[in-house]
């Protein structure tokens, strides 16, 4: 009679778990930088409140964090090849819609639905940032930009660095669905292994642990930069008299 489960077996496959560690990885860093980039632009707009930008910008981010991204990996995966191919038929192109991986449907979804999740935390951190401050460095001439790249984003990543953590740590976990876009990366090949030994409940208890762990180590080295990060309690206040000075 074969054991209920086997926990010599969690343990065992871990390491061939573990080998998809680097695509798990690569699929988080890359969406995580190019929503960063997204998310920031879409708070700019925001926060600067520019016309039909905005509205759309406000139509984005409602219909990106009231979908599962389950259904957006879909939605990419099969509806940007439809789209390519319409493209080919209307202009006589011959793009090679197989050619392109599944890793790349991935990057894009996971990139856009995590881009409407910061937007909105770096627009709070961008707004939370001392107005006299900014006046300051206008009386200086310093352009919106300069006041941006000198001032405003410093002060505004010490706010927004534990929820960007947070985020990230998310989407690591979330890469788990990319196996959706025929992507093979951990929880793929944690399936795999459960079917070759139609033992599902091991490989993903082994599955956990691995992801926990990861996210263990995430949060104390997040910790641990969040602290240089602090501003000390007893230090001078600046104000934007001395800023200006």
């Amino acid at each position: 009679m074969s054991k209920l489960f086997d926990p010599e077996l969690v343990f065992t496959q871990i390491p061939s778990i573990l080998q998809y560690l680097p695509v798990t990885l690569e699929l988080a860093v890359i969406a995580m930088f190019f929503s960063l980039i997204l998310g920031l632009i879409i708070a700019l707009i925001k926060i600067r409140k520019v016309p039909v930008l905005t509205q759309i910008a406000n139509i984005f981010i409602s219909v990106i964090r009231g979908t599962p991204i389950l259904v957006q990996l879909y939605v990419t995966y099969f509806g940007i090849p439809l789209i390519l191919k319409a493209i080919n038929q209307a202009y006589g192109t011959s793009f090679d819609v197989s050619g392109i991986p599944g890793i790349l449907y991935a990057f894009l979804a996971l990139a856009i639905n995590e881009s409407a999740f910061n937007a909105e935390i770096i627009r709070g951190a961008l707004s939370s940032v001392n107005k006299g401050q900014i006046e300051a460095t206008q009386a200086l001439g310093m352009t919106y930009l300069q006041t941006l790249r000198r001032v405003i984003l410093p002060e505004a990543l010490t706010v927004a660095f534990p929820s960007l953590v947070n985020s990230f740590i998310g989407l690591i976990k979330g890469t788990s669905l990319a196996f959706t876009c025929a992507v093979v990366e951990m929880t793929a090949q944690a399936k795999i292994l459960g079917g070759r030994s139609y033992r599902y409940f091991e490989a993903y208890v082994s599955l956990a642990i691995i992801y926990w762990f990861i996210t263990f180590i995430l949060e104390q080295i997040a910790g641990q930069i969040e602290k240089k990060m602090e501003i000390p309690d007893d230090a001078p206040e600046t104000s934007s008299r001395e800023v200006s000075a």
